[in-house]
């Protein structure tokens, strides 16, 4: 995933200056693990590596891209963006339909996310150089072969252009 020295990710910034808003996912679980299923062997793992704690530095999110003071930041305790979280509300009460999505891992997250939002109607843009998968093979299956059934699949500098519809919501 590309970097802008010092200043973010420049897809950040171009999605701010065109006033489009950023809403940012992380993962995060309760002490315990309260949320954490044994038959859910992804996070079952988690759970006994004790990794993951909602508001610890493990799940923070990186000060290159951390949120302005007004974005919005939901906790998901499962892999997809939408499963069990207030997302879909917070996108409905904007009047949001289109969606541009990051992420990692591509496998999972971006994946399930993209599937879930498909089945809600939205419209969605992933911007390839903006996920990532511990795979890259499948990462770029994934992206070449994969998401763009159900999404338009495209790269940070195309998007980020001046007055690419991506950005005119």
């Amino acid at each position: 995933m590309p970097q802008e020295g010092g200043g973010g990710f420049p897809l950040i910034a171009a999605t701010r200056t065109a006033g489009v808003p950023v809403i940012y996912v992380s993962v995060g679980f309760r002490k315990g693990y309260p949320e954490v299923s044994k038959n859910n062997t992804i996070f079952a793992s988690i759970k006994e590596n004790g990794v993951f704690m909602a508001d610890n530095e493990s799940t923070a999110i990186h000060p290159d891209v951390a949120p302005a003071e007004n974005e919005v930041v939901i906790v998901k305790r499962r892999v997809g963006a939408f499963s069990f979280t207030e997302l879909e509300m917070i996108l409905r009460a904007q009047g949001i339909e289109n969606l541009i999505l990051t992420g990692v891992t591509t496998s999972r997250v971006v994946l399930s996310t993209v599937g879930q939002a498909f089945d809600l109607d939205y419209r969605l843009i992933v911007v390839n150089d903006y996920c990532a998968d511990p795979d890259p093979d499948t990462n770029m299956f994934l992206l070449k072969k994969v998401l763009p059934q159900h999404a338009f699949v495209t790269s940070s500098s195309e998007i980020s252009k001046p007055g690419h519809k991506a950005m005119n919501f």
